[in-house]
């Protein structure tokens, strides 16, 4: 990609052929480093949920669920990831029923780098552009969801991984408290999340933002205040 900004961002592919997806995956992954892959709709649905990605590119006949009805159940709740479809029909019924689903592109495969390179630079753009990444806990500190920073005074204030995604997750659920489980599993995937280790993390997190920012939820979990 030509701006560094742009690698943070997140990609889920989705393509039922195991072939198609490994080699499309290995090229995402010299442009981005947050890829994700998706063999059909179902886990294609989930991983959206899990991960919020910022652009899915994905087939449209798959099994279990087409490509399209998949954007159409996505777009009930989230307007904003830029979607690109590729297919192999040409069909104009096809053509027709993705009008309304606001893509950002309608490519027939087989596609090349010339081809979904400079999409995907085009729909990076629009997303880096996005102010609303921008969720500020006071009038000088921001948490930014695109670039994965927090900031004060337009510095960058260092933050570990599980800082980070801890953060990351509070914004994305705000109003809406985060419970202990979305924690384990988000954070301590693979391992046991001891109340220590949440205790700490959250003391640890509270020193780097404005004060009473993240609140106890009483047997439930945490939840951020933000102010926009």
């Amino acid at each position: 990609m030509p701006k560094d900004e742009y690698k943070n961002l997140k990609i889920l592919y989705v393509e039922d052929e195991d072939l198609i997806r490994s080699n499309a995956i290995t090229y995402l992954n010299r442009l981005f480093y947050n890829v994700y892959e998706a063999k059909d709709a179902i886990e294609a649905i989930n991983l959206v949920e899990e991960k919020s990605p910022h652009i899915i590119i994905t087939d449209i006949k798959m099994p279990k669920m087409n490509g399209l009805d998949m954007i159409r159940k996505i777009r009930e709740y989230n307007e904003k990831i830029q979607i690109i479809v590729l297919s192999a029909f040409t069909d104009t019924k096809y053509l027709l029923d993705a009008i309304d689903l606001g893509l950002a592109k309608y490519l027939t495969k087989p596609i090349r780098h010339e081809t979904i390179y400079p999409l995907l630079v085009e729909c990076s753009k629009k997303i880096c552009e996005d102010k609303d990444s921008r969720k500020y806990l006071s009038e000088n500190c921001y948490y930014d969801t695109i670039h994965l920073v927090l900031k004060e005074d337009e510095k960058i204030v260092n933050l570990t991984k599980n800082e980070q995604e801890f953060i990351n997750l509070l914004c994305k659920k705000s109003p809406n408290p985060v419970t202990y489980e979305e924690l384990q599993s988000y954070i301590w995937y693979d391992e046991y999340m001891s109340e220590n280790a949440i205790r700490l993390l959250v003391r640890d997190l509270r020193k780097k933002l404005p004060k009473n920012s993240i609140k106890n939820i009483s047997r439930v979990g945490y939840k951020i205040d933000l102010i926009s």
